[in-house]
């Protein structure tokens, strides 16, 4: 039972006494717990003694006690009672934008309503609107919710799909030689609606034998077959396909069940397409398919049919950045504000790992909800990253690292940066971010980030959209607008790894290389784990078309110190 685990039961007990109007006090004990226990880093809480609990700010001992029986159990008897007093339906509800325990319990209680499809029908007939307290902006912001959340249902991110894939590849390969991810996980989608593994065997019934004996996988009889089984993993909704497939053609059907209709329906100079090609003649490499075919070689993250082969005429595969192109992590927090370590930890894993720079970007002082810095932390980090810069420069000269001052500056509601602009002068480069403000229609959204970025210490355009995968849309903006905004001040564009984010959209990559938009890979990163995150940002500037020459933290250290100060002489 992980930290994040622990403070996310607390929040929801804290959610259903609110919900059925218990003692504040006790909501408040569980409620300030977790927001304390969400930034407590220094241990593993569910090893902790209840004497060593108590200690920690926001934990008293009736609170200690029950973090000790959810490390135990992951539950106590106080939220079972709760839980089974709540249709689920109401606690589904908790998942709505904009509402919170009290409105979902007038809600219940008022009006009867106990599950979304009922929720959503008294929307449309204008019940909730009545309802003391709600109105017609409120009932539409619940509907506007409920559509967002109908058309996640039975999705998941990128890393959690890879993360089932690879569960269910590893227990296949126990039995089979060739098993294979396809479709959306081979592509790298950034959100995944069914999970599709190829297995190459001369024996379906062995296959379907095999898949019978893995106990997390249900099936769905209905639309399996000898050769393909459905169904999902347990407890989780999205749709899982295991196709059986002789051994020869394993080339050809991996390549036909990994791209998108578009990409297959692409035509030659003959008129012939490429799925006929990959379809009616035996491969021994997705290479030579495009061979024959007369093609250009489109690696698999790009075979959506939005713009590749026009690609490929003036790029080739190997143009594409990778992992090991990557010099430097920028855009990373620490301790300073809401990071789960501190700078030295965070500096000494990122050299680990053999870049050559670390950008340090913690929160501004307008973000209080993630402890951003005031001017005196500021002044106080800088300190601490002069010190730690001449300690790694007397390790190894021959072969420098050095920690960037950044900062992540809130973009404020009228587009301005946070800071006064003698502070914002004092940090080696900015990323301007939104982080508050999020429901402003797109010409109000589009004119703040054109301020931002037309202002002259802004060096990064921070995840553009602000969306979270699955859970909030991104605001409303004018890309076009933005990225030729971007292009005109020299700001370069991130593409946030975290995947939870993946903004800036791919879709939008060859864009800004059209416009001579740098973009830069950041992982956004809380932890020195976080790091890792940039694999996804990587995929996704890849499935865009993203080259080595286009992604700022491709530069060397020397090529970024040069960029910054030219950037620095030009205010």
């Amino acid at each position: 039972m992980s930290n994040p685990e622990i403070v996310e039961i607390l929040e929801l007990t804290a959610k259903l006494l609110e919900l059925h109007s218990a003692d504040p006090f006790k909501i408040k004990g569980y409620s300030i717990a977790a927001f304390y226990l969400d930034k407590y880093k220094e241990g593993e809480l569910q090893i902790m003694t209840e004497q060593e609990l108590v200690k920690l700010q926001g934990v008293g001992k009736s609170t200690a006690g029950k973090i000790i029986q959810i490390a135990k159990t992951g539950t106590f008897p106080e939220l079972e009672e709760l839980i089974s007093n709540t249709p689920l339906g109401v606690m589904e509800m908790f998942n709505i934008k904009g509402i919170g325990p009290k409105k979902i319990a007038v809600l219940w209680q008022e009006l009867g309503i106990d599950n979304l499809r009922e929720l959503e029908l008294a929307c449309l007939n204008g019940a909730v609107a009545k309802l003391k307290g709600f109105g017609g902006s409120i009932q539409q912001k619940i509907l506007d919710s409920l559509a967002f959340l109908k058309d996640q249902a039975g999705k998941l991110r990128m890393d959690k799909a890879d993360s089932v894939a690879n569960l269910i590849i590893n227990d296949l390969r126990k039995s089979f030689e060739q098993v294979f991810a396809a479709g959306d996980i081979r592509r790298k989608s950034e959100i995944v609606d069914t999970i599709k593994i190829l297995v190459g065997t001369e024996s379906p019934a062995l296959l379907q034998n095999t898949i019978g004996e893995i106990e997390y996988l249900v099936q769905d009889e209905k639309l399996s077959s000898p050769f393909v089984w459905r169904g999902n993993l347990e407890g989780v909704a999205v749709a899982i396909e295991i196709v059986a497939i002789s051994p020869e053609r394993v080339v050809n059907e991996l390549f036909l069940e990994t791209a998108d209709v578009e990409h297959l329906g692409y035509a030659n100079a003959a008129g012939s397409t490429i799925w006929q090609q990959a379809y009616y003649e035996n491969a021994d490499s997705e290479e030579a398919i495009y061979e024959k075919a007369g093609l250009p070689y489109i690696v698999p993250e790009m075979r959506e049919g939005a713009g590749e082969f026009t690609w490929a005429e003036t790029h080739a595969a190997g143009d594409l950045v990778t992992w090991d192109d990557l010099k430097g992590i920028l855009h990373n927090h620490s301790t300073y504000s809401d990071g789960q370590h501190t700078l030295e930890r965070m500096a000494l894993y990122c050299r680990e790992l053999g870049f050559e720079y670390l950008g340090i970007a913690d929160h501004s002082q307008t973000a209080v909800y993630a402890q951003g810095l005031s001017i005196e932390q500021v002044i106080q980090q800088h300190e601490e990253i002069a010190k730690l810069n001449a300690r790694f420069a007397s390790d190894n000269p021959a072969k420098p690292f050095k920690i960037l001052k950044g900062i992540e500056s809130d973009i404020l509601g009228d587009g301005s940066l946070d800071y006064p602009i003698e502070i914002l002068a004092s940090f080696d480069y900015i990323v301007a971010s939104v982080h508050s403000n999020l429901t402003m229609n797109q010409e109000k959204a589009t004119a703040r980030l054109l301020k931002a970025i037309e202002n002259p210490y802004t060096t990064i355009l921070g995840h553009p959209t602000g969306r979270l995968l699955l859970s909030r849309e991104g605001y409303p903006i004018d890309h076009k607008v933005i990225i030729d905004a971007c292009a005109e001040h020299q700001v370069v564009v991130e593409i946030n790894a975290s995947p939870w984010r993946l903004d800036l959209d791919w879709r939008w990559i060859s864009y800004c290389m059209e416009k001579g938009v740098l973009l830069s890979i950041n992982p956004d990163a809380h932890s020195m784990e976080g790091y890792l995150d940039m694999h996804y940002g990587v995929a996704n500037a890849r499935k865009g078309g993203l080259t080595k020459e286009m992604t700022f933290n491709a530069f060397s250290l020397q090529e970024m110190e040069g960029y910054l100060e030219s950037k620095l002489i030009k205010l």
